[in-house]
């Protein structure tokens, strides 16, 4: 499975967003097992922004940071104490505008499995992982309806014990799942870089 999604990232171009807007990063962090898993994060109920929400780690552009790859892994160091020389970058995702006016590049990275990971508790309460195949069986997906700026479009999202897995985080794994791995999500990427969506119930 790793190799399939390495040779479709590398044979993919990622989309780019002509848009002048602060930049960000976060990495899709896969495992190395025979079953890859994906890590997540959740933030801290404490935090300004993003509370009790689930996410991969990243986070903004630094001034010291030479590329958005660099961004992603310094922001996972920070973040979970992922080592920076633990990681494998085999491609990226495509851009996308997340509700704060943020362009976020999506950075994919395997690691070893048994890496150990530890929450920066300033910013997290909790690291999970989810088997990736979890992610392509039809039970395990839900929509929830969205108006904006009157459109009314379905977006995708995913309950796994007790995370909802949704927003900005929900439609960058989408599209990594279409891309990587054929799973046929409808997605409607030209929706999600203008409007806000709401947390599903």
């Amino acid at each position: 499975m790793l190799k399939q999604i390495q040779k479709r990232l590398q044979s993919c171009q990622p989309r780019t967003l002509n848009a002048r807007l602060p930049e960000a990063a976060v990495l899709i962090p896969l495992t190395d097992d025979a079953e890859p898993e994906l890590i997540f994060t959740r933030r801290a109920a404490h935090m300004n922004s993003h509370s009790g929400e689930v996410a991969f780690p990243g986070g903004k552009c630094e001034s010291s940071d030479q590329s958005l790859v660099q961004t992603a892994l310094r922001e996972s160091y920070e973040e979970m104490a992922l080592p920076l020389e633990r990681v494998t970058v085999i491609g990226r995702g495509g851009a996308v505008v997340s509700r704060f006016g943020l362009k976020v590049t999506p950075v994919v990275g395997v690691i070893a499995a048994d890496t150990p990971l530890t929450a920066n508790t300033a910013e997290l309460d909790r690291i999970f992982s989810v088997p990736l195949r979890y992610f392509l069986e039809e039970k395990n997906l839900t929509f929830h309806r969205v108006n904006r700026g009157g459109q009314t479009v379905q977006l995708p999202s995913f309950h796994y014990g007790g995370y909802v897995i949704w927003g900005l985080t929900a439609v960058i794994l989408v599209e990594f799942l279409n891309i990587t791995l054929d799973a046929g999500i409808e997605l409607p990427m030209s929706y999600i870089s203008k409007y806000y969506w709401q947390k599903p119930d």
